[in-house]
């Protein structure tokens, strides 16, 4: 297992550190991180990323395609050092983004394929409630080794160390009881009101328990595709208005299938001796999750849906997609974990 072991570097403290640009892995990444140092028009950067990117490749799984696709929504988040900020709202990056998402999105909904979206809130209860643990949860609880376990506390670092943010685009785009609830949602996720207990500040916490890195930039480099397509399938509902359905389907899904596996890679933790900080961090989302999927699919998603009904295809896609990709991330970290055995 020694080839993915994280070596530990000093954590001082549990302050998040802003990323610098990743290292480019393909044509794709390579013409997007071109494009955030130099100069170009939009047509210009529509064409080289267009031209980097191979069409029969699965945008879904390439790592190369979403690095690329990664980099430019972190201009939405903290940006990179070295880089003008306004650069978030640059039309040729933007232009480059466009080229990306078009094929993400067709394949998202590929993935998920035909959906029944005559009763949203009902379907969306049936994708979520087969009450088993899924099978990566069951492995990190039961059998994964202390390396594999800090491993999958690395990968999942990109994510967990901005939970929450993506999500946060969305309430301004939506109203009433929908709005109500996703605020008290992330205001619960944000720690509800202490800082110290910020969920991305409490994974912070236990990465640095094991003398793991607390910044984000020192984990994409060696992040799994599927992981970073985790991250953008979010980043990707949550920025676009039009998607605000997905983004709230997706969360419902996410928070109704977190209690049950957060149990069991608490019990993993404790079982392989790791500090108190990370089991923490999972036991905190235990008995919270279970009160947030009543809020995200009754109160966020239904109250949604009674002022935009027409959304409700939206709201079922965005909670297949997420089941869609945590099944392919499944996939992918446990066959990495064989290949290393």
């Amino acid at each position: 297992m020694s080839d993915i072991v994280i070596r530990p570097r000093p954590a001082p403290d549990h302050q998040i550190a802003v990323p610098s640009l990743p290292r480019p892995c393909g044509p794709v990444s390579q013409a997007v991180v071109t494009l955030l140092r130099e100069p170009a028009t939009a047509t210009q950067a529509e064409r080289r990323v267009r031209a980097a990117f191979h069409p029969h490749l699965d945008p879904l799984t390439d790592r190369d395609f979403q690095l690329g696709l990664w980099c430019l929504y972190e201009l939405h988040l903290d940006g990179f050092p070295g880089t003008d900020p306004a650069l978030e709202w640059s039309p040729a990056l933007l232009a480059a983004r466009a080229v990306l998402e078009e094929p993400f999105e067709a394949a998202l909904r590929r993935l998920v394929g035909p959906l029944s979206p005559d009763d949203p809130i009902e379907e969306v209860r049936r994708l979520t409630g087969s009450g088993r643990p899924p099978r990566l949860a069951r492995f990190l609880g039961r059998d994964a080794t202390a390396d594999q376990f800090r491993d999958y506390l690395a990968q999942r670092a990109v994510y967990h160390l901005r939970e929450s943010d993506p999500q946060s685009f969305v309430l301004p785009r939506v109203h009433g009881r929908a709005k109500a609830a996703l605020a008290e949602l992330q205001y619960d996720e944000y720690g509800a009101g202490r800082p110290d207990r910020l969920h991305a500040t409490l994974y912070a916490r236990a990465l640095a328990s094991l003398d793991l890195p607390t910044g984000v930039a020192a984990y994409v480099d060696t992040a799994e595709a599927t992981i970073l397509t985790t991250v953008n399938v979010m980043a990707l509902f949550g920025l676009h208005r039009r998607l605000r359905g997905a983004a709230l389907g997706h969360l419902a899904a996410f928070e109704a299938t977190s209690s049950i596996p957060c149990r069991l890679i608490a019990l993993g933790a404790h079982r392989l001796g790791f500090p108190a900080a990370v089991a923490t961090y999972y036991e905190e989302h235990v008995e919270a999750d279970a009160v947030h999927e009543q809020v995200a699919i009754h109160d966020i998603c239904g109250g949604l849906l009674e002022s935009s009904p027409e959304l409700a295809g939206d709201v079922v896609f965005g909670a297949a997609a997420c089941l869609a990709v945590d099944e392919l991330t499944a996939t992918a970290l446990l066959a990495r974990w064989e290949r290393a055995a």
